[in-house]
């Protein structure tokens, strides 16, 4: 499986748009299109790249905007940019998201005690490459971390690249204690920092800032799976987030190729779009 991105509009202003093509050349959404699943028997999921290794662009899937392609948040009418918080450069992972998951708002957490955050849930690769924006690559989970952000459950899955060299050598969070010792530590402190700069308190954490083990995190990622299930058959509300989407036919906001088509069409494609082939 593989599949293609397309550039529209410049990168760094607030027009850029970064869609998603298939393997048959059509668009589709990556929160909604993009299989949870690269195999699942093993366990192993997609992310999309959202925000390469050492960049600070706050690059998010565009959850309420038609087939979701990838853009540049915004704080206060300002293009957003995480700060360097010392002595991190930008994102310390390759941080993304898994397709067809969903952190329910309107579920309380039994283990956090807080809501969802209304998006797909985050991941951080570990892995040596630094990944390309909007790369759809194929991970392993390895643990994950509840981060408390603003009162909302959002949770962080540690996940390493299956590509990665070093792939076979991580099976579980301790792995990476041992293997990358500090990695750990220094993510917990990226995330409990990372807004200070912004004006805004320290971010806290759900069991202490412990990390989760690989079946706990597993099984969070499938239970996003089953609200996001909820969310795209229109069981759930959906309330201001786009669900369009062309693959999934049982969903009442399944479209067409040709509704895909003149949503790109409407973004300004100013002086390119640029396409570059990800293969699976």
């Amino acid at each position: 499986m593989s599949f293609t991105i397309e550039e529209r509009g410049r990168p760094n202003t607030q027009d850029y748009r970064v869609f998603f093509k298939n393997t048959d050349g059509k668009y589709i959404s990556p929160f909604h299109d993009v299989p949870i699943y690269a195999n699942e028997a093993d366990n192993i999921f997609h992310a999309i790249v959202e925000v390469p290794r050492w960049t600070n662009a706050k690059m998010e899937i565009a959850t309420k905007d038609p087939l979701n392609p990838l853009k540049q948040d915004l704080k206060k009418g300002n293009l957003r940019y995480v700060a360097n918080v010392f002595p991190h450069k930008g994102y310390i992972w390759n941080y993304g998201a898994i397709p067809q998951t969903w952190e329910d708002p309107g579920h309380k957490d039994s283990d956090t005690g807080c809501c969802g955050d209304n998006d797909p849930i985050d991941i951080c690769d570990i892995g040596n490459k630094v990944c390309s924006r909007g790369e759809v690559i194929k991970v392993k989970v390895l643990g994950t971390l509840a981060l408390i952000d603003e009162g909302e459950t959002d949770w962080k899955v540690i996940v390493i690249n299956t590509e990665d060299p070093e792939a076979d050598d991580f099976n579980n969070i301790d792995d990476v204690k041992r293997l990358k010792p500090g990695y750990l530590e220094a993510t917990v402190d990226w995330f409990r920092r990372y807004k200070v700069p912004d004006g805004k308190p320290e971010n806290q954490f759900a069991f202490n800032g412990d990390f989760k083990d690989r079946d706990f995190a597993i099984q969070t990622v499938k239970s996003t799976h089953e609200f996001w299930k909820a969310l795209i058959s229109k069981k759930s509300n959906a309330s201001e987030l786009n669900c369009m989407n062309t693959s999934v036919s049982d969903s009442p906001f399944c479209c067409s190729a040709t509704d895909a088509d003149a949503v790109v069409k409407s973004v300004s494609s100013s002086n390119f779009p640029i396409s570059q082939l990800r293969e699976l």
